[in-house]
Formats: C-alpha cells, structure tokens, sequence
C-alpha cells in the first residue's frame, strides 16, 4: 500500500510562498489519483487540490484557485502543492492522500491512504 510522508511546511508571512512535497512509498504511486486537505484548529479537513493518477487533471477549492498548484512527479513518486500569495486563512496542517479509485474526490473519507501531515502558519 502507498505511504505519503510530507514535507515543506513552515512558517511564512501573508503574501509568501510555500511548496509542499509528499513522497510516496510502498504501492504503485503512479497509478493513484492522489490529493491534498488540510486542517485548522477546531475545523474539519478540507479539500485543497487533487491530481489524475496520470497529471492530466486537475482540482482545487475555490478558496485557493489561482494560488496554489498541484503537480506530480511520477518516477519519483512525489506529489507537490505549490502554494503562492498565502493567507493567514491558509494556516492549517496539510495532509497528502492517496485514492485507489479511478475517479477524482474531493470528499477526505473517500481517499485510502494519508500522511502524516505538515504545518503551514502564515503570519499577518
């Protein structure tokens, strides 16, 4: 089964930038259409972005369309959330998930595998 780990997050004033990875072990990554949520205190996870297994499609929230980027790296089995002009909004854990179906979700309890998550603070 796939195991994302993620990394990048961190702390960064409104207006900066942050690039999320999430490494893939275990599992045909490749073949997995796989996403990106997060969490902030006291609020359910949300959907932020999600990728076709192939990287020809993508998603996002409207809360963050036009700032963030969602991509993949196949043979390196790695997805990335480019995260642009960021929002003290945009605090939150950011977790990487895997879906073993064929069709996109935005819905958390739909996808099979996650990581264990990567804070993102953004100061005003």
């Amino acid at each position: 089964q796939v195991q994302p780990v993620e990394s990048g997050g961190g702390l960064v004033q409104a207006g900066g930038s942050l690039r999320l990875s999430c490494a893939a072990s275990g599992g045909t990554f490749s073949s997995k259409n796989m996403g990106w949520f997060r969490q902030a205190p006291g609020k359910e996870r949300e959907f932020v972005a999600a990728i076709s297994w192939s990287g020809s499609a993508t998603y996002y929230a409207d809360s963050v369309k036009g700032r963030f980027t969602i991509s993949r790296d196949n043979p390196k089995d790695t997805v990335y959330l480019q995260m642009n002009s960021l929002k003290p909004e945009d605090t939150a854990v950011y977790y990487c998930a895997a879906d073993r179906s064929r069709v996109i979700h935005r819905t958390p309890t739909l996808y099979d595998y996650w990581g264990q998550g990567t804070q993102v603070t953004v100061s005003s």
